[in-house]
């Protein structure tokens, strides 16, 4: 670092009595680095002073021209070092034009010396001739400025050297005066191996390590004795600061909102869930009963008219048999009628079955034709289908061959007016007076007829292109007839057997039950519409009739169903 030629500070005067030292017009001797920890160690208070550590005797000491004797001179310590320092940051001018602030030469102050174990400062302290200096407090802030961590490295280069049993040299620095030699002089004697194991010092305000191991002072141009250890006076040592703790908000704030996890899909019944289910038909049921309401209380305002009242009186709602129509229900027709309604209700529930499974438990196979392969539960209903034709042939047989027909099949256009008047005195809640045992209303003979004749043949018809019975080779058959058109009029059949098994029960159970049931069940009845009244034999055989498709209809399971099928062909489960 380069020295500039400047005004030496003066300070306190060597004597009592005496002038300021040094004297007027002397040269700077030390340029502006130990200058400025001189300053800041006489600025700061006795009480957080740290000592300067590594004090090295010099064996020859030549002051500067002018200076007085050496005994009775400043003592030349030499403060470690660190490695490597980095220069004040200059800053913005001071005026306008000018250059940055501070000037080089005070950016340079506080720096040591680029490189060397030690640094020689020489250290102003008045004492009195004779008498041992010893390196002055300098303050841990000053310490900051020029670290004193390099006597740890000088001591290592010099315990290496007297390893390698050299003499290790003294590092000469900048001279004492302008144009004078570097200092020390070349044969200043080197500091003792023992002597040169110095406590650092750490530059911080946090902590102080113990006092250095030893201090020693040269004084004049002979090398003193070592002193003995000086202990420091030790600081109070700082608190050391807690951890780190949030400032409080003003408020708790709000968590993150975390999205739930989605809900389980419902099962669902068909279309609807349980719960769907369960509203629509307390929802449908309410609407059914008000539809119903509002138009029994029109219907009766209607009934209560004149013309209505003759309308009823010239159509009672049925009308004369052809002469020689048998009277009496016969018991082949009884059975007839059970087997009927047993099948049926099989046959819905397989039907069903089939339109919702996806993944069949069991395969049923052809033993002549290994190429027919269907479900169990198609099988099954197939099977009934076939059960179900075979009763319904051999009771449009003996329909046509006793003349029951007559009984079903409208021979009079006047069916269509009779039948407008029973639906009015149904609906009315005033219902027709009726003798099945001799004659149906012309509504049920309507009613009758669509099922046997019309609706019946549909659902074979359907159900027979549908199954694996048809001809799929049939190239001109099929375009003549879709399987598409079949799916589309085979489901609205079924539906129209459910709402006939319901309205046909219901009307039998509310319009004579006893009655009606001796008629279809037990083959007893009378010209008399009050016959058998108390008679409870028709009633019993159709508990039966219910019981036995009840347990049929739990039955159909493949556990039960594959063994009856393996009689036609083979069952192999998936």
């Amino acid at each position: 670092m380069a020295t500039y030629a400047r005004s030496v500070r003066r300070g306190l005067p060597r004597a009592p009595g005496g002038d300021p030292w040094p004297p007027a017009g002397s040269e700077p001797s030390l340029g502006d680095e130990p200058a400025a920890l001189l300053a800041a160690a006489q600025s700061r208070d006795a009480a957080s002073a740290v000592p300067v550590a590594n004090v090295v005797p010099l064996a020859t000491a030549t002051a500067a021209p002018g200076t007085p004797d050496v005994a009775s001179g400043p003592s030349v310590v030499h403060v470690a070092s660190p490695e490597r320092s980095t220069h004040a940051r200059r800053g913005l001018p001071r005026e306008r034009g000018g250059e940055a602030w501070p000037p080089p030469s005070v950016t340079d102050a506080g720096r040591p010396p680029a490189a060397g174990p030690a640094a020689s400062v020489a250290v102003e302290t008045p004492h009195a001739p004779g008498e041992t200096a010893l390196a002055p407090s300098v303050d841990p802030a000053a310490m900051a400025t020029a670290p004193t961590a390099a006597s740890a490295a000088a001591a290592a280069a010099s315990d290496a050297s007297a390893a390698a049993g050299a003499a290790p040299a003294v590092r000469r620095g900048l001279p004492r005066a302008a144009g004078g030699d570097p200092w020390p002089p070349a044969d200043t004697a080197p500091v003792a191996p023992a002597a040169s194991a110095a406590a650092n010092v750490t530059p911080t305000h946090h902590a102080v390590p113990a006092a250095p191991a030893a201090a020693n002072v040269t004084t004049g141009d002979h090398a003193a004795p070592a002193e003995p250890e000086v202990a420091a006076a030790p600081l109070t040592p700082a608190v050391p600061a807690g951890p780190l703790v949030e400032r409080r908000l003003a408020h708790a704030g709000v968590a993150p909102r975390v999205a739930p996890a989605p809900k389980p899909e419902p099962a669902r019944v068909g279309p609807f869930t349980k719960a769907q289910w369960a509203g629509v038909v307390i929802l449908g049921g309410a609407g059914v009963l008000f539809v119903a309401a509002m138009a029994v209380l029109a219907i009766r305002w209607i009934v209560s008219l004149a013309p209505m009242q003759d309308f009823l009186t010239t159509y009672p709602g049925e009308y004369h048999l052809p002469e020689g129509a048998p009277v009496g229900l016969p018991a082949w027709l009884n059975w007839s009628h059970f087997l009927n309604a047993f099948f049926m209700v099989l046959i819905i529930r397989t039907g069903l079955q089939v339109r919702s499974e996806k993944r069949p438990s069991a395969f049923w196979i052809s033993k002549k034709d290994r190429k027919r392969r269907m479900s169990l539960t198609l099988w099954l209903h197939q099977a009934l289908d076939i059960l179900w034709l075979a009763n319904g042939l051999i009771f449009l047989v003996l329909l046509f061959a006793t003349g029951q027909w007559m009984r079903v099949v409208p021979t009079s256009w006047e069916v269509f007016p009779n039948a407008l008047s029973a639906a009015v005195q149904y609906v009315s809640l005033d219902w027709p007076t009726e003798n099945g045992w001799v004659n149906y209303n012309a509504l049920q003979q309507i009613a009758y007829f669509t099922t046997i004749f019309i609706a019946a043949p549909v659902a074979a018809i359907t159900g027979y292109r549908m199954s694996a019975m048809w001809p799929k080779k049939a190239t001109k058959l099929n375009a003549l007839y879709p399987v598409e058109w079949a799916r589309k009029l085979h489901f609205p059949t079924m539906l129209y057997f459910v709402a006939f098994i319901i309205v046909h029960v219901a009307l039998v159970l509310s319009t004579g039950a006893l009655r009606n049931l001796n008629h279809m069940y037990a083959a007893t009845g009378s010209v008399d519409p009050d016959a058998y009244a108390d008679n409870w034999a028709g009633f019993w055989l159709f508990a039966l009739s219910i019981a036995v498709t009840v347990a049929a209809y739990v039955a159909m399971r493949p556990l039960v169903v594959a063994p009856i099928a393996r009689l036609f062909g083979e069952v192999k489960s998936r």
